[in-house]
């Protein structure tokens, strides 16, 4: 059942009947969030990982926090989001204050955000890394992982970093498998990049969780600006979907409780 119901409530206590189109949208938004919570217990989760900051300009900065107002935005539509974490988001740091400045309704977004690294959240076999430089492809998405994207914007190209930070931490790795369905297509530049913004790996990750097709997902995330295009005459393939119906070992409603203990349920207010 959502939060909201179909009928508002007065400062007297009385109710006040909404007009069809106010219902319609309350109701609309109050499915939306009962997806998302779903996925709070349910899975699948997706990690912004905050604590990459000292890497970054003021301008990426900003453009970071713009990509987490996209990627919300995407998540809030999808009919079957993710639930997202913010780590390592500390009250006052510049990430923090730019998410306040550029996202309206930041503080009430519907995901997790804590000082806390992802390590001390997830066990380490349940967590994914997703960087362009690991040797590992990602071939699908397992519900019971944790998938944890590097929060720095396209622009900051730093080789390797999020590899080393995924190695020193023990952890598995993926990247997505750009390569193995896409061509270099022809341009000017001679340029070819397989590092993605956060908002455009999260539509090539809630495109195939929705569609089980790697070339409909790549193709929703991966701009022809990239340099990779679809060969010609590609067709959506289905991924053979694992068996799923065997209870989340690792995530027991124990765990899942843990976890809301340690974070925040909103972003914490500015200092």
């Amino acid at each position: 059942m959502g939060w909201h119901s179909m009928v508002g409530y007065g400062m007297a206590g009385l109710p006040s009947l909404l007009c069809p189109a106010g219902a319609a949208r309350q109701h609309s938004r109050a499915m939306v969030e009962e997806r998302l919570l779903d996925a709070r217990t349910s899975g699948p989760w997706l990690c912004i990982d905050l604590g990459l900051a000292d890497y970054m300009t003021p301008k990426e900065t900003s453009r970071l926090a713009a990509q987490i107002r996209r990627l919300y935005g995407a998540n809030r539509q999808a009919e079957q989001p993710f639930w997202i974490y913010l780590t390592e988001l500390v009250p006052g740091s510049p990430i923090h204050r730019e998410c306040l400045r550029m996202n309206d309704g930041f503080s009430g977004y519907l995901m997790d955000t804590t000082q806390e690294s992802y390590l001390d959240l997830f066990p380490l076999d349940a967590i994914v890394y997703l960087t362009p430089d690991s040797e590992n492809v990602l071939e699908d998405i397992d519900p019971k992982k944790v998938y944890v994207l590097g929060g720095l914007v396209d622009e900051s190209i730093h080789k390797n970093l999020t590899l080393q930070r995924a190695r020193e931490q023990s952890l598995q790795t993926a990247r997505l498998p750009i390569r193995e369905y896409m061509v270099k297509s022809m341009n000017t530049k001679n340029y070819y990049s397989e590092t993605l913004a956060i908002n455009q790996v999260f539509d090539v990750l809630s495109t195939y969780y929705k569609t089980q097709s790697w070339p409909d997902a790549l193709k929703a995330g991966v701009s022809s600006g990239k340099g990779y295009v679809l060969p010609d005459g590609e067709e959506s393939v289905k991924t053979p979907q694992r068996d799923n119906t065997q209870e989340n070992s690792l995530f027991p409603e124990s765990l899942v409780q843990a976890r809301a203990a340690n974070c925040r349920f909103q972003a914490e207010a500015p200092v």
